[in-house]
């Protein structure tokens, strides 16, 4: 039942004796220094003081770290992630406790047995882009209404694997009784394929929010009796065959370097082939396999392999009837990172037939 899963959320901080703080006229280079022992500092006064420290780590860091090539990148990240998390913001009556601070709707929502708490100052920020979000809604170029992503869901922030998959739909012609959608996180590529006439979707994800949070969005309306949820890894419970089996997986393979994998970003060596031998089993014979892959890992040199190729060269179990690849468009101009590779990068829609 989805009102039995629990939501993923940042952990709460039992507050404990924080001896540093940090306000206006602090010294910050004692703050980073203490940062870097492992040990906390608690912001106090404004919101705008924990961003002015997070900014002066970034400068400490990027003297520190070479942060060019997309493995450096990550190295970076890595380290800011572990120095940052121990900036932290002290939560009463689920109100953030400095002045001139944004009010966050989910601090009340994801804790309702916990009213005063504390939390990283990046987990605040998470939160705080995370019920904009929510409230607001994103514009998707595909869909016709708004999304309003649940915290923790994975959402696009690009659409040309979208708008890919939107022209693949328009000129299928085959039956569209039902569907599979592997890891529905936000639910965009199951709106699609409604969107397009198919009666009904099943989704699944093994992320507990993605699945809390669009059935909140569906409620009681037609949508709810035309997308079926399942938490659950791969296909989850769905045994029966469908027309069509759509997977958007990870772009990238994991690595032994990071703390915490992402799931929607990294996949794992059994990934794949758990994915195409359960593909096997579910898909109709005249059924058509849908994957939304990107040459990502290729172009920054993470991989030489590439997934869906192996498979069509190794497993014998489908054949491809096309790949369409479409042009990433150019990194913002505004973005810090350097996105050279971005000029090369193309996403991909492989459809896949039984051999």
């Amino acid at each position: 039942m989805i009102t039995d899963l629990q939501v993923n959320k940042p952990e709460p901080i039992v507050s404990g004796e924080i001896t540093e703080l940090f306000k206006r006229g602090t010294d910050v280079q004692h703050a980073i220094e203490v940062l870097e022992a492992g040990n906390p500092i608690l912001i106090t006064e404004f919101y705008n003081n924990g961003l002015s420290l997070l900014q002066e780590l970034h400068a400490h860091l990027r003297k520190k770290i070479p942060n060019s090539s997309f493995q450096e990148q990550r190295v970076y990240r890595s380290e800011y992630r572990k120095l940052s998390n121990l900036v932290l913001v002290q939560i009463v009556n689920h109100k953030l406790e400095v002045k001139k601070s944004p009010s966050i709707g989910w601090l009340e929502k994801l804790y309702p047995e916990t009213s005063d708490f504390l939390l990283s100052f990046p987990q605040v920020q998470g939160l705080n882009s995370a019920w904009q979000w929510y409230q607001n809604g994103i514009s998707i170029p595909v869909l016709r209404n708004k999304i309003h992503p649940y915290y923790g869901t994975y959402f696009p922030t690009r659409f040309e694997h979208l708008v890919l998959f939107d022209n693949w739909l328009k000129r299928y012609n085959g039956t569209k009784k039902s569907a599979i959608d592997v890891g529905i996180g936000s639910g965009v590529l199951s709106l699609q394929m409604i969107k397009y006439g198919f009666q009904k979707v099943f989704g699944t994800d093994t992320n507990p929010n993605a699945i809390i949070g669009l059935a909140e969005f569906m409620g009681d309306t037609k949508l709810s009796r035309k997308i079926e949820l399942d938490f659950g890894d791969l296909f989850g419970k769905w045994e029966k065959q469908t027309e069509l089996i759509v997977f958007n997986p990870p772009w990238l393979p994991e690595s032994q370097d990071l703390d915490s994998i992402d799931e929607a970003i990294y996949y794992n060596k059994k990934l794949f082939p758990d994915f195409f031998e359960g593909a096997k089993q579910r898909l109709l014979p005249e059924g058509k396999l849908v994957l939304i892959f990107s040459n990502l890992a290729q172009i920054t040199n993470m991989s030489k392999e590439h997934p869906i190729e192996k498979e069509l060269a190794e497993g014998g179990r489908f054949q491809l009837e096309r790949c369409l690849k479409k042009s990433v468009k150019a990194a913002s101009e505004k973005t810090k990172r350097d996105q050279h590779w971005r000029s090369s990068e193309e996403v991909e829609l492989w459809v896949l037939t039984h051999t």
